[in-house]
């Protein structure tokens, strides 16, 4: 059903992951809508991901950390001054559905697990573990307003992101990123310390992530002594990352951020789930991908949607037990 939106508002104020994944959609806007103003609200902090976006007429940005709910009023109230024809509204909980709510838009639509959901004109179901890619459930939000096929993320490093990453493409390269917020999603030191002690991979190897995991790189790498691996944690912004990342031959990952990073670039990428599984439809998107897990069923796996800050086994047999020679046989992209 193709409607004359002129102005257009898509909110996704979770994680980087989650606002990543979130720029399919538009990208199927956009295709269908050239003309329309379209506008990103996303948290403070995940602003940069869409810097310099060609199709954002403006990126909102709540800060939830210094006033949450007193910005949020504030944020509401710049919402309604826009006047929306639409509000697509990707977030599942309160805040974002009392924004959508209230937004004044001529048609709201969101998920119905949305504790606002009550408000929406259009109410789409957003179901785990159905055989759905994230990207997809994402898509039937708008499918009514676009046509049945989902976009895949999408993101724009400028010409300066590529120029601070060119010394660094020099010669044949792969990156990892080792860190996650949950313990429970991280491939375990131990098991990246020994694939980098074993790979054959006679190239750089740059360490990519947060000046929080700083540390934790730099322990993998001294302690693999591997003489061409680098830490680049904390020199990085996330669209510099994503540029570097799509040069790589190999990209490794765990299912975080990283793994989203390198299929908004279509960068090779083989990601390691440990207590998550991809049929909750968070897996690599990239064209040259794939999954690597526990090859043997655990009935503990997966022990719950999200990771947790430790097993609850006390064992994390999902991250020990994988075989790092599945890393190493995972095929480099020849450039």
């Amino acid at each position: 059903m193709t409607k004359p939106f002129q102005k257009i508002l898509v909110i996704q104020t979770a994680f980087i992951g989650d606002v990543i994944l979130a720029t399919g959609v538009l990208e199927k806007i956009h295709q269908h809508y050239p003309k329309a103003r379209l506008d990103f609200l996303v948290r403070k902090g995940n602003e940069g991901l869409v810097k310099n976006h060609p199709f954002l007429n403006q990126t909102l940005i709540w800060d939830k950390k210094a006033g949450k709910y007193r910005n949020l009023l504030k944020m509401l109230k710049v919402i309604r001054a826009e006047r929306y024809d639409l509000v697509v509204n990707i977030q599942r909980f309160a805040n974002s559905g009392f924004l959508t709510a209230f937004s004044g838009a001529k048609i709201k639509v969101g998920f119905d697990k949305n504790p606002f959901s009550w408000a929406f004109g259009k109410k789409v179901p957003h179901e785990i573990n159905n055989g759905k890619h994230e990207i997809e459930r994402n898509h039937d939000l708008i499918a009514e307003f676009t046509d049945g096929t989902p976009s895949k993320p999408k993101l724009y490093p400028s010409n300066q992101d590529f120029e601070k990453v060119a010394s660094l493409k020099a010669a044949p390269f792969i990156c990892f990123a080792p860190a996650s917020v949950w313990f429970t999603k991280q491939f375990p030191k131990e098991k990246w310390i020994e694939f980098l002690s074993t790979t054959d991979f006679q190239g750089k190897i740059y360490a990519l992530g947060a000046p929080s995991d700083h540390a934790l790189c730099d322990e993998i790498i001294q302690k693999s002594g591997h003489p061409n691996a680098e830490n680049l944690c904390g020199k990085l912004s996330l669209l510099e990352s994503a540029a570097l990342m799509q040069a790589a031959q190999m990209n490794y990952v765990n299912d975080s951020a990283p793994m989203h990073l390198a299929s908004a670039m279509n960068a090779p990428t083989a990601a390691i789930f440990c207590s998550t599984i991809p049929e909750f439809g968070f897996g690599p998107l990239s064209d040259h991908s794939s999954v690597i897990q526990i090859e043997e069923p655990l009935t503990c796996r997966p022990c719950g949607l999200h990771g947790k800050k430790a097993c609850p086994e006390g064992h994390f047999k999902c991250g020990f037990e994988v075989k790092t020679d599945r890393l190493t046989g995972a095929a480099y992209n020849t450039p």
